[in-house]
């Protein structure tokens, strides 16, 4: 049963109750870290923002809600999960009396952030789809947020007659940093943005430095990819039909037809010997990889090939892949203990150069663990497109429409 549940079983429809309960569950887990962000979430009513929710699923940490789907019945909006909000919320640090852009409405974390920067401060909340717009309006007026600022409009040109903004928090995946967010921005200003890089998503800390962006910190995190002007989409290279693929994200001249064959061949297999159990993330390693590998992408498989045995189970949310030619190798895992609390990062390989392949990519894993498992973690730039290579710092360079984002790793002290 839901823990939330399991504190309010005389009355679980209790709005009240579950959102104390729910803001004590964050607390425990460590999503809300301070007493300001905890106020926020107790004072703010979740459940009239999710008006198709029921109360109980509105104050569950980990639902996502007022889901809205397209033609495809793909997700184009949500109202994203409350622990996710609230770690983004205490990356923002706001402080009252702050201006603040929000990309990607909804309602509810305007509210949030109006609750922060209180009656001095402006929040502006802006979408490009009309009925979420309409939606947020609706929902903030009613609950009394009404200086909260609602716009209608494309978000890749932010929102000129409300900057400059102290910080701007993206709630949508975003490709790409277009200028007007950094022109927008006060030159001591914070960015929040789920930024995607080489498939791989991190809500991103940056303090602008210039006409360039500085990562201060970085978490996991999934969201509902950017419509609009500064909508990019991956590529999905099938492999096996639609049971076994490749998603790639950027230009990639593959060998199709190469890798499609090499699925089929006997596959090589190698073990790291480093280990990773307990609590302990690994989501560095993954963005590590993303970094060292020249073609990087995900091998994603259904129900039917992982129950087959043709792919492992770790394939169900995209293993780790890196590709060279007609052959690929991607990242699986063994337990190492009885109680399977413990597990051995291992490799799986297809294709011509198998062998080479597996030994490269867990030499990677080796690297990690050596120099950066226990280091700062990654160094994210962000500079205008039009900056040449000579003047970036040495890292992975990825290239993008209006920006480069160069990922270098610092050495563990």
């Amino acid at each position: 049963m839901n823990s939330v549940q399991d504190q309010t079983d005389t009355s679980v429809s209790d709005p009240d109750l579950l959102r104390a309960a729910m803001v004590a569950e964050m607390r425990r887990e460590g999503d809300i870290r301070t007493d300001e962000v905890a106020a926020a979430f107790a004072a703010v009513p979740r459940h009239l923002f999710a008006p198709s929710a029921s109360v109980d699923e509105a104050y569950r940490r980990d639902d996502i809600v007022e889901r809205k789907y397209d033609e495809n019945g793909l997700v184009t909006s949500s109202v994203s999960a409350p622990w996710l909000q609230a770690m983004m919320l205490e990356q923002a640090e706001l402080k009252p009396g702050m201006r603040v852009l929000e990309i990607g409405s909804g309602g509810y974390n305007a509210a949030l952030i109006a609750e922060l920067v209180g009656k001095s401060g402006q929040v502006t909340s802006v979408d490009i789809d009309t009925e979420v717009v309409a939606r947020a309006r609706r929902c903030l007026d009613a609950t009394g947020y009404e200086r909260v600022e609602v716009v209608l409009g494309d978000a890749e040109h932010g929102v000129a007659g409300r900057a400059p903004f102290d910080r701007i928090i993206v709630t949508a995946g975003a490709w790409d940093i277009p200028p007007a967010w950094v022109d927008q921005l006060a030159d001591d200003g914070r960015l929040v943005v789920p930024l995607r890089m080489r498939g791989l998503t991190r809500s991103v800390v940056f303090a602008r430095d210039a006409d360039r962006l500085v990562s201060t910190g970085y978490l996991l995190c999934g969201f509902v990819a950017m419509q609009g002007e500064g909508a990019s989409a991956e590529r999905l290279i099938l492999l096996r039909g639609e049971d076994v693929a490749l998603r790639v994200d950027g230009d990639h001249d593959f060998d199709v037809a190469g890798l499609r064959e090499s699925l089929s061949a006997p596959r090589a297999e190698r073990w790291s010997q480093v280990d990773v159990g307990g609590f302990e993330s690994f989501d560095g390693l993954d963005l590590w990889l993303a970094g060292a590998a020249d073609d990087f992408a995900l091998l994603v498989a259904t129900d039917t090939a992982r129950e087959s045995g043709l792919v492992p189970p770790g394939t169900r949310l995209g293993a780790k892949a890196i590709v060279d030619g007609a052959s690929f190798a991607y990242r699986t895992s063994r337990p190492t203990s009885e109680e399977r609390t413990t597990f051995e990062f291992g490799v799986f390989a297809h294709g011509p150069d198998a062998d080479r392949l597996a030994e490269q990519y867990v030499e990677l894993i080796r690297t990690w663990d050596r120099e950066h498992r226990h280091g700062p973690g990654a160094r994210i730039e962000v500079v205008p497109a039009e900056v040449p290579l000579g003047a970036l710092p040495a890292g992975r360079v990825i290239d993008k429409r209006h920006t480069r984002v160069v990922i270098s790793w610092p050495a563990a002290s």
